[in-house]
């Protein structure tokens, strides 16, 4: 178990710095996600805890002790690539073992580190077999086993089931969250995927062109975005966003958007008028019986673009105004094209961003 914390760091490839004196403290047992599109530094945050990179300016420390100039086997983490990275030849056993009896450790501790580390990962069945008669979700399971057997301070991941199908993914991501609930290790964990990001992480690090653009748990990321970025990033489907006219008046906050005039029950501190981006929640807008639960100035009505359901959900594309927005609503809502629809938005929840900086406004 350790904390980890990384103190200005930046990272240099020549002329080119891709990672911008990032400042970030870990706690002990905290399962971190960085996460952000390609190209945003999180793999090169990564390789430089694990000592892969060289830090370029500023420190990593584990415990309070600077590792960046120490090497890779000297600082007690462990890694599980994308790729798996097994040895092809080995079995199971001898791939899991592989570390312990390069540190040349007992033949007795070997085994009884690899069972139980097979046994916490459901792999004991296949401790005889090699790398190809595995599915790859067995591999991967393999490839976390190899750095249990560890029992490293820190488990770093790096985009460990981005090579997986979509029914597989869900059910490693379930693993992993388990993993981690037993082994009670620090985790670091690198994805591009927000729907992993949200689903495992104690604490959320989304990351745009080598900055950190804000730190928080999963709730918080979703619900008080620091910026544009952020809220479009964070949210599947993606966040609506409307160019829009905030007014207050006596005390009174409306905005104006999509040909729409709503209240504001939440409002930024201001006066006057000034321009704003309106970001509306696909989820904050509802159908059906919900809809009568909202004041009728909560109300909209909608030319219906596209529905498709999903399960025990329905998204629906929608047009307002010449604006074309998309609603997460509950249940199987069936709707022609053309046909208009009364909808309700959930005005609370609301998000207000500058035009210019596009960060949020308070």
């Amino acid at each position: 178990m350790a904390q980890v914390e990384l103190k200005e760091v930046v990272k240099r490839f020549g002329s080119t710095q891709v990672v911008h004196g990032v400042d970030l403290a870990i706690e002990d047992n905290e399962f971190i996600v960085l996460v952000g599109p390609s190209g945003c530094g999180k793999s090169t945050i990564l390789r430089m805890i694990a000592g892969l990179e060289s830090v370029s300016d500023g420190e990593i420390c584990i415990d309070n002790k600077p590792i960046s100039k120490m090497a890779p086997k000297d600082r007690n983490v462990a890694m599980v690539f994308q790729n798996y990275a097994l040895y092809p030849h080995m079995n199971v056993f001898d791939n899991m073992a592989f570390s312990l009896k390069m540190a040349k450790e007992s033949k007795e501790q070997i085994r009884k580190k690899v069972h139980e580390a097979a046994e916490i990962l459901e792999l004991t069945p296949y401790l005889h077999r090699k790398p190809a008669e595995l599915s790859g979700g067995q591999r991967q399971r393999v490839a976390m086993g190899r750095a249990i057997v560890r029992r490293p301070s820190v488990f770093l991941f790096d985009e460990p089931l981005s090579n997986l199908d979509a029914q597989l993914r869900t059910q490693m991501r379930m693993e992993l969250k388990k993993l981690h609930l037993k082994m009670k290790t620090t985790t670091i964990y690198v994805t591009h995927d927000q729907v992993e990001a949200m689903t495992l992480a104690d604490k959320i690090v989304i990351l745009k062109d080598g900055y950190i653009q804000q730190v928080g748990s999963p709730v918080e990321v979703f619900e008080q975005p620091a910026n544009r970025f952020v809220a479009g990033f964070i949210g599947n489907p993606p966040i609506n966003i409307l160019e829009g006219v905030l007014t207050a008046v006596d005390g009174a906050v409306t905005v104006q958007a999509a040909e729409l005039t709503l209240p504001v029950p939440v409002a930024p501190d201001f006066n006057g008028s000034r321009k704003a981006l309106v970001g509306i929640r696909p989820d904050a807008i509802k159908s059906g019986d919900a809809v009568s639960r909202f004041p009728e100035d909560w109300r909209i009505e909608a030319e219906v673009i596209v529905s498709e359901i999903l399960g025990g959900q329905s998204l629906l594309e929608f047009s307002v105004g010449g604006n074309t927005m998309i609603a997460e609503l509950e249940g199987r809502v069936i709707a022609r094209p053309g046909e208009k629809m009364l909808l309700g938005i959930d005005l609370n929840r609301l998000l207000f961003f500058d035009p210019e900086t596009e960060d949020v406004l308070n």
